[in-house]
């Protein structure tokens, strides 16, 4: 495949922090790449060095001639005066029978909720989110040979990630994406760069990949780097044992990848904290009788609800914009009265409360006093933790924790809350939206925490990953004034939802299912036997070659200064390689067939 651009010996700087040093890099036709890295650590940057927006200080950037490219970044500027219709459908110059005739485009307006916004809506009125959706479906709906998007999965909920994600896998573009969701990047990409010290590393796969190759990394590092190796660890320990994993690896591989898992203990000891639990919280926690939650202008979001939260449990709440998602937690918070019923607090309940707001932070302070202004030190779980170590799990490195809070960006001022609501020692927390502006790292430092969290745990996000870590149970509003449980959790959500028909189309994934189970005939025991003896048979040879691969990478460290036999044994090498690759690609299409 052809090089649609490529980066080549790129650094770039802003003041005395190099982010890119002398990277080169290339993006293939087709190619899906998720992008991933600390905040800060350059990510925005080298994509908007990537897209032209950024010229390099040193080094070279070419890009393929007539390449069809759009560029959606957090920026989220618009024209000024223009409306929603002349952003996304004005550059398409289509006249509007023809584009509302067009089923791709009237997906897309949907799927990313244009059509609930209006076409005829100013841009200058809209929210934030709303801008970045108006951007992110001007790009949508046209056909472009590369999408390059920064975060595009902020300000959607679980259904338009969904549709996001299968959208990006329907069409033939090729995309780079900086995103913080691991399903989402788990989903759609084949490659994962990491940003990481001025460099860009590459990964095969998408999120599992990636965690298993990095973890496996650090178990080779030193000393240094033996706190990431253990979250890696135990974050692969939790892919394996939790929801089916999602990686694109055979299954030779994952042995290795359970190898070096063998010992972890489980993510939480449900057992010990439940009891923890119970000691520390009575009978009663928070509860909800006979309760109707409404707006402030009387409109009605769930009524006659009855819901009692226990010592230790761990729900993740999920639903469709307006439902109530926000009012309902404000309510167990005690800061909204019911409309209607009562709300009865235990009398040992602490509630910690994460808003999506950023309005509770004392901006006059330094980072580490704004901590210590709710605590000097906590007990975490079984172990004693100050108020600098917290900050430094959570991202602050010593030096950081003596910046003003005033200069923090939004994503380190939401760490920054996170902090405080921890310091607190509250016993039932209250989460709305935590993974907001946080990266990846952060994000396995807060579900470690949380792992070890023993009170009532109750959240809301669209980051279904998070939701699955995290949570025991899953309740939904649909917008229909009940509060539902779901057994089957995110995929039953969305099962539901798609059943309902409310504003959007069925999921291209599920019509490509019900097509398929309804043509392909069933297959017979002899047939599948003999097709997991064959999946047997690829899976010794492709240990064979990989076992011959290596033994070639020997031999041709051995043969430096011997150009005739480098060249027979680099010819052999390219040959065993197509084999391995052809044996692989022969083994997951035949895993398919078996799943």
């Amino acid at each position: 495949m052809a090089n649609l651009i490529n980066l080549e010996q790129v650094s770039k700087s802003f003041g005395i922090k190099p982010l890119l040093d002398s990277v080169s890099l290339g993006v293939e036709e087709g190619e899906r790449i998720g992008v991933v890295g600390l905040n800060g650590g350059g990510k925005t940057t080298m994509l908007e060095v990537l897209a032209g927006l950024e010229e390099p200080d040193s080094g070279r950037v070419s890009r393929v001639g007539g390449l069809r490219m759009a560029v959606v970044t957090q920026r989220g500027v618009l024209p000024e005066g223009s409306t929603v219709g002349d952003v996304v459908l004005g550059p398409l110059g289509v006249a509007e029978h023809e584009w509302a005739g067009d089923a791709r485009i009237r997906s897309v307006l949907a799927g990313i909720g244009i059509d609930k916004l209006g076409l005829d809506a100013v841009v200058d009125g809209l929210s934030g989110g709303e801008r970045r959706r108006v951007a992110l479906a001007a790009a949508l709906v046209q056909e472009l040979d590369l999408l390059v998007l920064d975060e595009p999965t902020n300000h959607l909920d679980v259904e338009g990630v969904q549709w996001l994600a299968e959208h990006l896998l329907a069409r033939r573009s090729a995309l780079v994406v900086v995103t913080h969701d691991r399903w989402f990047l788990d989903t759609v990409a084949t490659r994962t760069w990491e940003v990481v010290g001025g460099k860009v590393e590459s990964y095969e796969g998408g999120y599992n990949d990636w965690i298993f190759a990095r973890a496996e990394r650090s178990r080779q590092a030193d000393a240094m780097e033996e706190r990431r190796q253990n979250l890696a660890r135990k974050e692969l320990a939790w892919l394996r044992r939790g929801a089916p994993a999602r990686t694109s690896k055979p299954k030779y591989r994952i042995e290795a990848a359970e190898a070096l898992i063998a010992n972890v203990p489980p993510p939480r000891d449900s057992v010990a904290l439940a009891s923890f639990a119970k000691r520390r919280l009575g009978r009663v926690v928070i509860e909800l009788e006979d309760a109707t939650l409404a707006t402030p202008d009387g409109r009605e979001l769930v009524h006659d609800l009855t819901w009692r939260l226990g010592p230790g449990e761990r729900i993740g709440l999920v639903g469709v914009n307006g439902s109530g998602k926000t009012t309902l937690l404000r309510t167990l918070a005690g800061e909204r009265e019911p409309a209607s019923g009562k709300r009865i607090e235990g009398q040992t309940v602490e509630i910690g409360w994460l808003r999506q707001e950023l309005d509770d932070l004392p901006t006059d302070m330094r980072v580490l006093d704004a901590v210590k202004d709710v605590a000097e030190r906590i007990m975490l779980g079984d172990k004693e933790v100050s108020a600098g170590q917290l900050a430094e799990r959570l991202g602050f490195t010593p030096a950081r924790q003596r910046t003003p809070v005033g200069d923090l960006s939004g994503g380190e001022r939401r760490r920054l809350q996170l902090t405080r609501v921890l310091m607190a020692e509250p016993n039932v927390l209250l989460l709305d939206e935590p993974t907001n502006d946080l990266d990846i790292d952060t994000l396995q430092q807060l579900e470690d925490l949380l792992d070890n969290f023993a009170g009532t745990l109750v959240v809301i996000s669209h980051d279904r990953y998070l939701v699955e870590r995290i949570c025991d149970s899953t309740w939904a509003l649909f917008g229909d004034g009940k509060l539902t449980n779901l057994p089957g959790g995110i995929e039953e959500y969305l099962r539901r939802r798609a059943a309902m028909g409310d504003g959007g189309v069925l999921s291209v994934a599920s019509q490509v299912s019900k097509g398929s189970e309804a043509s392909a005939p069933k297959r017979d025991g002899a047939a599948e036997r003999a097709a997991r003896k064959e999946l047997s048979r690829l899976e010794r040879a492709i240990a064979k070659l990989d076992e011959r691969e290596s033994k070639l990478h020997v031999q041709l460290a051995d043969a430096a200064t011997d150009p005739e036999r480098l060249q027979k044994l680099d010819a052999e090498l390219r040959q065993v390689v197509a084999d391995k690759e052809a044996a692989e690609e022969q083994w997951m299409e035949l895993a398919d067939t078996l799943d």
